[in-house]
């Protein structure tokens, strides 16, 4: 990925991160797995919507405060973005046998390191964008559900984001997102194996947290 595009890729969690209380609470009411699923359409169209604005409505706050715009970001990724079950799937088979403490260990230095790369870069994101929701469909094996939708931009192709989003505890959440077909959670699988085969998950988690590595998405 390039740095514009993890940029949309963050953007896009928090889109879903921000989900409205009220919304939630309609969410984890709903009676079958096809209301459930329809929900998780509507909402990645809201609150895409709503970041975008939001991005844009406190460009200038978070310019002037870094910390702020740290805070924001750290808050909502943290909402509904299901890290834990994504670094499994990053990890892929260096996690079988792992303790749930080194997955954390890990998903927790990842989200760490990434955010401190490419979380300014959302203040030079465009935001002058429309989201237009493709199709939902239900993932292999009862997983979840992918989401198409795209990004509407004057003057350029749009951007295709597909969410990839399971129930957890009533709720959606996401645990990967797919930028012009080119998925989150498989760009840094493939980063990360030979590392995770020389050196295992806590030497890892502890060189991303200090940053002598770093998630490299370009």
């Amino acid at each position: 990925m390039t740095r514009t595009l993890v940029s949309l890729a963050i953007t896009a969690v928090l889109a879903v991160a921000t989900l409205p209380a009220h919304a939630q609470q309609a969410a984890r009411t709903q009676a079958t797995s096809q209301a459930a699923a329809n929900s998780a359409s509507q909402l990645v169209l809201d609150n895409s919507t709503r970041v975008l604005a939001t991005l844009e409505s406190r460009r200038a706050e978070f310019s002037r405060d870094r910390a702020a715009l740290n805070r924001f970001i750290n808050s909502e990724f943290s909402q509904m973005f299901d890290r834990d079950y994504a670094a499994r799937l990053v990890l892929g088979r260096h996690a079988r046998g792992a303790s749930d403490t080194d997955i954390k260990l890990f998903a927790d230095a990842l989200t760490e390191n990434l955010m401190s790369r490419y979380g300014a870069s959302l203040l030079n994101f465009n935001t002058q964008l429309r989201v237009r929701i493709k199709s939902e469909a239900a993932l292999p094996g009862n997983r979840g559900v992918r989401v198409a939708s795209e990004m509407l931009r004057q003057g350029g192709e749009p951007i295709p984001v597909d969410y990839l989003l399971r129930r957890v505890g009533g709720q959606w959440q996401v645990f990967d997102v797919m930028v012009e077909g080119v998925s989150f959670v498989q760009t840094f699988r493939n980063q990360f194996d030979n590392p995770l085969s020389q050196r295992g998950i806590r030497a890892v988690a502890a060189e991303l947290k200090s940053g002598k590595i770093q998630a490299n998405a370009n």
